[in-house]
């Protein structure tokens, strides 16, 4: 049994697991991330895998390689974590300080979008065909796989969070019309306070809230739009979800199912029955992280 470490790193916190390579997280830890400063921000990561090897009983040589999942561009050959909106790692030679602190020679970096697209693909076993990942968290964004390889086009692949869809009021990028955090503002908004969260939100709509239930209503029908493009572009086999708006709110899948079915064609109908949500949780990124470093060195 071969074991690696995948780091999943956010603008808020960063987890870090030891995954064998059937996929099993063996051992988890997370700690809080710190970006006021791009030293701070990798001694965060450091200290997180030096106390998830001290809680463990698989020691550091026993370790295959380390694979990080990290927000925005990523130059993978060089190692280079080049852009993240919510990062201060601008062109930041993370693989090099990787080796370094923890004298190790496999070490892979990728977006975490596509680290989590990877583990979901390994989960959902589409050898062949094309394979989407879509998650709506604090942004939004995909990863696609066709026959078990990413589609990076240029490096920016899959940023489905800009794409303009048509709300009430205006036409906006999906990002800012069905995120977390805008459902949140919304909510806070059309209720007239400042406690509203996302979490409160969907308990409001459960309830049969009618403020709650027009927020979650237009933002499902701007996902929809969203997924409607991405469907049809590529014709995807399968599209799996995640992300803490839909991972925790499985209803709302449903929800968007019954609107896309009024844009699709007949000939397009079978994504219907291959959209699912993530069976992973929030161990995707972690998982991917990780057996991404096992398909990386052979």
């Amino acid at each position: 049994m071969k074991y690696a470490i995948g780091i999943d790193i956010g603008g808020t916190k960063i987890a870090c697991g030891i995954v064998n390579d059937q996929g099993d997280v063996i051992q988890q830890e997370t700690v809080k991330s710190d970006p006021s400063d791009r030293e701070k921000m990798f001694s965060q990561v450091v200290r997180c895998v030096n106390q998830l090897m001290n809680h463990s009983s698989i020691s550091m040589d026993q370790i295959w390689g380390i694979g990080a999942g990290v927000p925005g561009k990523i130059d993978r050959e060089k190692g280079i974590a080049v852009f993240q909106n919510n990062l201060p790692w601008s062109n930041f030679p993370f693989v090099e300080r990787i080796k370094d602190v923890f004298n190790i020679e496999r070490v892979v970096i990728d977006n975490d979008v596509y680290m989590a697209a990877f583990a979901e693909w390994k989960q959902a076993q589409l050898q062949k065909g094309l394979f989407v990942y879509m998650t709506v968290s604090t942004g939004i964004s995909s990863a696609i796989i066709q026959d078990g390889e990413f589609i990076r086009g240029a490096g920016f692949a899959g940023e489905i969070g800009l794409v303009p869809v048509s709300t009430s009021t205006a036409v906006t990028r999906l990002e800012q019309a069905a995120s977390g955090p805008v459902l949140a503002q919304q909510a806070n908004e059309r209720f007239a306070t400042d406690t509203m969260t996302g979490e409160a939100l969907f308990a409001a709509y459960y309830d049969g809230d009618l403020e709650a239930k027009a927020i979650v209503d237009e933002a499902a029908e701007s996902l929809t739009q969203g997924i409607y493009m991405i469907n049809s572009l590529l014709d995807p086999h399968q599209i799996v979800f995640g992300g803490s708006v839909i991972a925790h709110n499985p209803t709302l899948l449903d929800v968007i199912k019954d609107k896309l079915d009024g844009y699709l064609i007949d000939e397009q109908k079978h994504i219907l029955q291959g959209m699912t949500v993530s069976q992973l949780g929030n161990q995707q990124g972690i998982i991917g992280a990780g057996r991404s470093v096992f398909d990386a060195f052979k």
